[in-house]
């Protein structure tokens, strides 16, 4: 197959499962199973941090590497409690708060940085003949990433044209990624790039898991712990099992 054929074919079909993925949140009404979707997402977003990111940066760039994750940390620490938010003492849904909230903006920019780095991946692969290998193990990631995104707009009050539309500006990075590649591969050094902005994206991911995901999960889902318990430990096991059986060649 051509390389632009495959190029093109192999980012419409990450594209539509990040589509897919949205849509089975936007699909569901049951405000109970949002929030257990919010738990999955918590656990989709610590497997991704731990099992895919931070070993995919230290494979990169070494131990340093790790010095970013905190600095992803508070960079979203800062930005969402004393850039884009004001002081607000009502309770966590009042209009204030709802109007302030930037958690869905710090997923999308987090998960969006994310998959520019999988579309450089897939780029790559494809060049290098193992495309199909890499389409396999970009899509398995896609999907569960963007339902996780999607809870997560969803639980803001977005729209489905917004969730709809963010998730696939998010499916389209992987294209963005892959046309960055192949016109600069020759000029920037992605290999040390891309572990670094890994390690900044796994401290963002932490920082929404541990202060965003899991606060309005244990708010919301007292009626259901043990429900919303499983759904996160899932989302682990899901990213676990995906580093093990979609490993690219040559890591």
């Amino acid at each position: 197959m051509p390389f632009a054929v495959a190029l093109s074919s192999y980012s419409l079909v990450i594209l539509l499962g990040a589509v897919v993925g949205a849509l089975v949140v936007v699909l569901t009404r049951a405000p109970t199973k949002l929030v257990t979707f919010l738990a999955f997402a918590a656990g989709v977003m610590f497997g991704a941090a731990f099992f895919h990111m931070l070993p995919e940066a230290y494979h990169g760039g070494g131990f340093w590497a790790f010095a970013l994750v905190p600095a992803g940390f508070v960079f979203l620490l800062v930005l969402e409690r004393y850039v884009l938010t004001h002081a607000c003492e009502e309770p966590p849904g009042c209009a204030e708060h709802l109007h302030g909230r930037t958690l869905g903006l710090t997923a999308f920019l987090g998960l969006s940085a994310h998959t520019l780095f999988d579309g450089i991946a897939l780029g790559s692969a494809v060049k290098e003949g193992v495309g199909l290998m890499a389409l396999l193990a970009i899509t398995s990631h896609k999907v569960p990433s963007s339902l996780s995104l999607a809870s997560i707009l969803k639980a803001e009050g977005k729209s489905t044209r917004s969730i709809l539309g963010l998730s696939v500006v998010y499916g389209l990075m992987v294209p963005v990624g892959a046309v960055l590649y192949i016109a600069f591969d020759a000029v920037l050094r992605f290999e040390a790039l891309a572990p670094r902005a890994l390690a900044f994206s796994a401290g963002s991911f932490l920082y929404v898991s541990v202060s965003d995901l899991l606060p309005y999960v244990n708010r919301h889902g007292k009626d259901n712990r043990g429900r919303n318990l499983v759904a996160l430990a899932a989302g682990l096991l899901l990213m676990l099992a995906l580093a093990q059986v979609t490993e690219l060649p040559g890591h």
